[in-house]
């Protein structure tokens, strides 16, 4: 028997990358993962991966899941994918927001319309995700909301270095505001018993995405395997233990989590 089972996951974003590997190690604990971003057959993105290849890793594995393309910047394709999920499966016990679109420019380079997409897909998708699921977690008096951050929240110091001075303001705006949300819904729904955290990788994860920006290389000897992030994702979305009240209102990050909780961190 998995952690999981018996549970309905809501992944988004995972058609690749940590999306991907989240849904994969769900599915492996007993989660039927609900698997959604908008690159549903291989080929159709210029990047590599697609819901179909997800789903088939997870079935090939004896798990279940079900691929919904969906483009989370629009909010009707937001509606239409929880009341697709919900006729079909049933209210959503686990919601994770990892869907992102990204660009590197600086602010003074940088376009209204890229800014309100980033913001779009990173900040409104994860909110208005949440208030859709809401209703029946709140039903249930429990369930988890699991949004995926970056490093890029963080203040940068001065002289400035890395993705600090190569563009990542936006990135970063998007990923601030993201944590800030989650903290604030966590202490809103700390008395339903529904969790709200934000998840970030203590190294850039070698993605399909991360590769494309030049971020890492997929044999950077620094960077963290994608499964490093699945393991933590679970810990914070793993029912609790005895009674006791799961974690929740966390900025975490994958290696210092897995650490805090005597969890063995993945070396692939």
């Amino acid at each position: 028997m998995g952690v999981l089972d018996g549970r309905i996951a809501l992944v988004t974003g995972a058609s690749r990358g940590i999306g991907a590997e989240i849904a994969r190690r769900f599915a492996a604990e007993g989660a039927t993962v609900i698997a959604t971003a908008r690159t549903l057959e291989p080929g159709s993105s210029p990047l590599a991966g697609s819901l179909t290849d997800t789903v088939a890793a997870i079935e090939a594995a004896g798990g279940s899941a079900q691929a919904v393309a969906a483009d989370v910047s629009r909010a009707e394709d937001r509606v239409a994918l929880v009341e697709r999920v919900t006729a079909e499966h049933g209210p959503v016990d686990i919601l994770v927001s990892n869907a992102a679109v990204t660009w590197f420019t600086p602010v003074a380079d940088f376009t209204a319309k890229r800014v309100d997409l980033m913001f779009e897909v990173q900040v409104k998708a994860p909110m208005h995700l949440a208030q859709l699921v809401l209703p029946g977690m709140r039903e249930r008096g429990a369930g988890t909301i699991l949004n995926i951050s970056s490093r890029a929240a963080i203040h940068p110091q001065l002289p400035p270095t890395g993705r600090a001075s190569r563009g990542g303001t936006v990135y970063g705006m998007c990923k601030a505001a993201l944590e800030r949300f989650s903290t604030g819904l966590a202490a809103e729904l700390y008395a339903d018993g529904i969790a709200v955290n934000a998840l970030s990788p203590n190294r850039v994860v070698p993605t399909p995405g991360t590769v494309f920006h030049h971020l890492t290389t997929e044999d950077a000897p620094d960077a963290e395997p994608p499964a490093v992030m699945a393991e933590a994702a679970l810990a914070l979305c793993r029912p609790p233990a005895n009674g006791s009240r799961a974690l929740t209102g966390r900025i975490a990050y994958s290696q210092d989590l897995l650490n805090e909780l005597g969890i063995a961190v993945p070396s692939r």
